[in-house]
């Protein structure tokens, strides 16, 4: 497997990665189709997408992941949103979305970054070192699936500001 950043032409690739990773999945309501392929659309138009990383097999793309800025809390700079993150689902469960994550995490570190948040599956991202903690936030989601990972500083307090791209899943 390679992973790789965003070329120019990409784009539609990762539309429908991203479709297809989140077509169907419990979190939409019945009838709803998914719209992380728009979070990511509408991050990328604004200018802030700060990672977006292509997994290839056999020279084909079959994963993706995004990261983009966050505030927490009081900290306007140095937190980055992990999401969506997307595997096409017949490679799902193959280790792609591990390697996505694992290789944005190292290059967010090497970057100098504060730490990553996100909202997901604790029993998913644990292995990566995320922890739900206590005073971190995310208006409207239940506090186990607010997770962060910090780089060395403090850990995150307060609520996490993702941008307004993010308002396309409702939340």
């Amino acid at each position: 497997m390679r992973i790789r950043d965003e070329q120019p032409g990409d784009a539609p690739r990762i539309t429908e990665i991203q479709y297809a990773a989140f077509k169907g999945h419990p979190r939409h309501p019945p009838g709803a189709g998914p719209f992380e392929h728009h979070i990511v659309e509408k991050l990328r138009a604004s200018g802030a997408l700060t990672l977006s990383l292509l997994a290839e097999l056999d020279g084909q793309a079959v994963g993706h992941i995004a990261l983009s800025p966050a505030a927490v809390g009081q900290d306007e700079e140095g937190w980055l949103l992990l999401g969506p993150v997307g595997v096409l689902p017949e490679m799902q469960g193959r280790g792609v979305g591990s390697a996505l994550v694992r290789e944005a995490l190292a290059r967010m570190r090497g970057a100098g970054a504060s730490g990553v948040v996100l909202v997901g599956d604790p029993g998913y991202y644990a292995r990566f070192g995320f922890l739900s903690l206590p005073g971190l936030g995310y208006p409207g989601v239940p506090g186990q699936y607010v997770l962060a990972v910090s780089f060395g500083g403090n850990p995150p307090q307060g609520d996490i500001a993702a941008h307004e791209a993010f308002d396309a899943g409702g939340h």
